[in-house]
């Protein structure tokens, strides 16, 4: 008879039970009086909420790429059958399951558009589109109706998605069932594909459309990538501090850190990858309505928030990730998740901010609020969805591989 891999896990520290009761209402209070702070920042303005639609929708943009490449995180695990990955595996589960918090906190940016308000998308204001003859060629795609039902039908995938891989693993903890494990790689292919598609039109949707005139084929997949970074961070960051309050112990190793870490740098140089070839092929082409986007991003203090993404968001981490000691060491690797969060954050906001069209940076008290806001509700949603779970999906029949996992 097999030895039970479970049976070597510290059950107690496999669970986030013990938290006081009041953790998960103080995040969801402390998001609330955050947004409600904003919203009052933002009326003082007098800007009709320009500044903060604009604001709103990056922070949550960068919040929902966590959960939407924590959910590809998961996917690619199963896709590629990763029994490395089966001790982190649940981790990025959570953070993964809050589709529902993100589409509750969707209204901010749908109610408004279906009350007529332009502030934040200029294809809404019919006397725009009938100044422009390619917005009145886009309206069958961009008008308020048909966004509203996109959306609706971007989250009914994401959240089933979500949901079924994430049940079926809790499934698995109680039933054992390795049947269940044969499932989910099998349903993981489409997924994947769903995923791709309905993230990108949301990325045309949601942030290629403050430009409308403006298009590019892989934008979805820009956005994506540098979700996809931030995902892998949040992990890591994640792992650790449950390590640190004792949780995980003997489960994530250095040999986990250091896969973790591997994939890090392979999302930043993928991010680099793509940011250059959009950039590349606009730049070759010299048209007009293709170089306008880039054109507010290269001067002024954008120009200098572009530079400081190529150095910060790409040639930093690489050679600062680029060492197998960096990888397998906690600080040095904790330092460049922790600093890759911030530069995807940056990156949100320069393909959002530069549409107010206004001089200077506008990153303020407003940024901060909303910020804030939508991270105490996720962290919030986290904490609830990990209730009652274990860390680790203790049936996993790959568990003892990835208990076991060395690296060469």
């Amino acid at each position: 008879m097999k030895p039970d891999p479970a049976a070597e896990i510290d059950q107690a520290s496999n669970r986030l039970d013990g938290l006081p009761p009041r953790v998960v209402p103080g995040l969801q209070i402390a998001g609330a009086v955050a947004l409600v702070l904003g919203f009052v920042l933002g009326l003082a303005r007098q800007d009709q909420l320009r500044y903060f639609y604009h604001a709103y929708l990056t922070s949550y943009c960068y919040v929902l790429g966590m959960v939407l490449g924590a959910l590809l995180f998961v996917l690619l695990l199963h896709v590629s059958r990763a029994g490395w990955g089966v001790a982190v595996r649940r981790l990025a589960e959570m953070l993964a399951g809050n589709v529902p918090l993100m589409l509750v906190l969707f209204l901010p940016i749908v109610l408004p558009v279906a009350w007529g308000s332009s502030a934040l998308y200029p294809w809404t204001s019919q006397e725009v589109v009938e100044h422009h003859e390619a917005l009145r060629h886009k309206a069958p795609y961009l008008n308020v109706t048909f966004f509203a039902v996109r959306a609706a039908a971007y989250f009914a995938i994401w959240g089933l998605i979500a949901r079924f891989f994430l049940g079926k693993s809790a499934e698995q903890d109680r039933s054992g069932d390795a049947g269940l494990t044969v499932r989910m790689e099998r349903a993981s292919g489409p997924a994947i594909l769903l995923l791709g598609i309905t993230v990108t039109l949301a990325s045309f949707d949601w942030l290629m459309s403050l430009d409308p005139l403006w298009t590019s084929t892989i934008f979805g997949i820009y956005y994506y990538s540098g979700a996809f970074v931030g995902a892998v961070a949040l992990v890591i960051l994640l792992a650790m501090a449950l390590q640190a309050a004792g949780r995980l112990r003997g489960v994530i190793t250095v040999e986990h850190y250091h896969d973790l870490g591997k994939m890090l740098f392979a999302a930043v140089v993928f991010w680099g990858y793509i940011a250059f070839s959009q950039y590349l092929l606009i730049w070759y082409g010299n048209l007009p309505e293709e170089t306008t986007w880039y054109r507010a991003r290269q001067t002024g203090p954008w120009g200098y928030v572009s530079v400081a993404l190529i150095v910060g968001h790409l040639l930093v981490p690489f050679f600062g990730l680029l060492s197998r000691e960096v990888k397998r060491r906690k600080v040095p690797l904790a330092f460049w998740a922790a600093w890759l969060l911030v530069f995807h954050w940056l990156d949100v906001a320069w393909l959002v901010m530069p549409s107010l069209g206004q001089a200077g940076l506008p990153v303020g008290p407003i940024d901060v609020c909303l910020l804030a806001s939508l991270g105490c509700f996720y962290l919030a949603g986290v904490l609830r969805l990990a209730s009652g779970r274990a860390l680790t999906p203790v049936k996993d029949p790959r568990l003892a591989e990835s208990l076991a996992f060395e690296n060469l």
